[in-house]
């Protein structure tokens, strides 16, 4: 998930991306300019603090959370972050004015008691505008992946935080949600899709994944929380929930999901089938998980969208519209949904995001890869994206693929892989933001990537940016921020007013103006977010 400075700066980091249509061969490395089709806009470095994370914009304002802790952990060249000696600079949520697009000014920051404590991040936000709600998800960070100090869930608690914006630079904490499931068990949020009524612009649901390889209906891997009275000092109320592990083949095995009762090894899934985060459709009667080994499903959230059973508990465990035996798989042996995969040893399938592609019959699917850092059977092949068809609801399928040269396995033996790309890298894709005939995607070490899906087929390369790292920063990421490329393109891109907004974790903030075949979908955009239905969503989906 290695190549000196000196290569990067002749080679300009192979990133005239090639395109994988289903079926067929790797391109080759491509050598280019670090931006095709993007021109930046403006850049706040962030106090060069290191380790940002999500963002949401409200107004003309940018709030940016923070991956890391208030500790002072540090991070080596190698190994695990340990020590006290180096302080985590401005760790809670920053807040830019972006009035200037081309100048955009760091003019706050909401800290303690709110944000930017120890031993928990803010790794997700959103803005629901029309009730200037800011909604944060406060999320016990790793020593291992995030440098935060360690402890247990109960010394540093998750929740959902929930600020008014009435006064944008001074945001006031309303309130905490602990999310916790119809058993009456607290259960850890990992992310989260707003989704507001297109019929009741007062109405919203939180969709939370709370990952879990239980097989117990009753421990949900999705909690949907309505928080509609959030503004008015009303608390969210959970709504619906469910788990389908059960119905994956080989799951029913004794122990699971060890290969056995007595074993200590993990069975089939590697330990990794759970729901990693969810899309939902603009009307609300659709969920599309994204499950981690489990690849991917279709949920029928109708239900939900419809709100009819006040103070109920949805059950949503028996509303698969894809059953797992007939879901679209890769990464997995053998190369059928129904039987239970071989334990996996190289490119194994971690479903991250999954994007309905508006008015059109197609999910824009992201696969997340780490570097062996986090686990020796990660690293070099990457995750890339895929297509996949839903016009058949029950037997969704993959129709196109679309690569980096870096996903490719010819790179994995090649000059520019070396130990530290492998261990403290990812080429991987990660979050997208899809239009009817572009997703604009962030691709970790690859940048801000723009792909052309008019043809699922045959997705290719419409644009790209890939920023100047800075020198140095406060906080390197232990996973990701360590091998010699230092961009990190992760969070939803936002569309807002015809510009893209991005964060890097490492080199902060970014403002793009995207050029190419399609601009002018891109440039109509008031607003769009991935992991949203707010804005924009509704229109395309006409």
């Amino acid at each position: 998930m290695s190549r000196s400075i000196a290569m990067r700066l002749a080679f300009v980091i192979m990133i005239g991306f090639g395109v994988m249509p289903l079926g067929a061969r790797s391109q080759p490395n491509v050598a280019s300019v670090q931006a095709f089709n993007v021109q930046l806009v403006g850049h706040s470095a962030l106090y060069d603090r290191g380790m940002n994370a999500a963002l949401a914009i409200y107004d003309h304002y940018v709030y940016v959370g923070n991956r890391t802790d208030s500790s002072s952990l540090c991070v080596g060249a190698t190994g695990v972050p340990a020590g006290d000696r180096c302080p985590h600079p401005h760790p809670g949520i920053l807040i830019v004015d972006i009035k200037d697009p081309a100048a955009p000014t760091i003019v706050g920051e909401i800290g303690k008691p709110d944000a930017g404590n120890f031993g928990i991040t803010t790794r997700e936000l959103r803005v629901w505008p029309n009730k200037n709600l800011l909604i944060v998800m406060d999320f016990r960070c790793s020593t291992v992946l995030h440098a935060c100090t360690a402890g247990d869930d109960k010394r540093f608690p998750f929740d959902i935080a929930f600020f008014d914006l009435s006064n944008p630079l001074k945001p006031r904490l309303l309130s905490k949600y602990i999310p916790t499931s119809q058993k009456g068990e607290a259960v850890k949020p990992h992310e989260m899709f707003l989704w507001v009524d297109p019929k009741d612009a007062g109405r919203a649901l939180l969709y939370l994944s709370t990952p879990t390889t239980s097989t117990n209906p009753a421990v949900p891997n999705v909690i949907v929380a309505d928080i509609s009275g959030v503004s008015e000092g009303r608390p969210a109320v959970e709504v619906a929930e469910g788990n389908w592990n059960k119905f994956y083949p080989g799951t029913d095995r004794p122990g699971y999901p060890m290969a056995s009762a007595s074993s200590k090894a993990c069975g089939p899934y590697d330990c990794n089938l759970f729901v990693h985060s969810m899309g939902v459709s603009v009307d609300g009667s659709r969920a599309y998980l994204a499950m981690e080994a489990g690849q991917f499903l279709i949920l029928d959230t109708s239900a939900v969208a419809k709100g009819a059973s006040p103070g109920k508990v949805l059950s949503l465990n028996n509303d698969l519209l894809t059953q797992p035996a007939n879901r679209p798989i890769w990464g997995q042996t053998p190369d059928d949904a129904a039987a239970a995969p071989s334990n996996c040893s190289h490119a194994c399938p971690n479903g991250h995001s999954e994007v309905k592609v508006p008015g059109r019959p197609l999910v824009f699917s992201t696969d997340e890869v780490y570097g062996t850092y986090t686990d020796e059977s990660a690293g070099c092949p990457w995750g890339w994206a895929r297509l996949i068809d839903v016009k058949d609801e029950a037997h969704p399928t993959i129709v196109g693929e679309y690569k980096t040269p870096q996903d490719a396995e010819s790179f994995c033996g090649g000059p520019y892989n070396g130990k530290s790309t492998e261990q403290f890298t990812s080429y991987s894709s990660h979050n997208p933001t899809v239009l009817q005939h572009l997703a604009v995607v962030a691709w970790h070490s690859g940048g801000l990537q723009i792909i052309d899906i008019d043809d699922p087929a045959n997705p290719r390369r419409a644009g790209f940016y890939l920023p100047t790292a800075l020198d140095t920063v406060a906080t390197e990421d232990p996973a990701l921020g360590r091998g010699p490329n230092k961009v990190i393109m992760w969070s939803y891109p936002i569309i807002r007013n015809g510009l893209i907004y991005i964060v890097d974790v490492r080199n902060g903030l970014y403002i793009l103006r995207y050029t190419g075949a399609h601009a002018h979908d891109v440039s109509t955009i008031k607003f769009l977010e991935g992991n949203s239905n707010l804005g924009d969503a509704g229109r395309l989906e006409q």
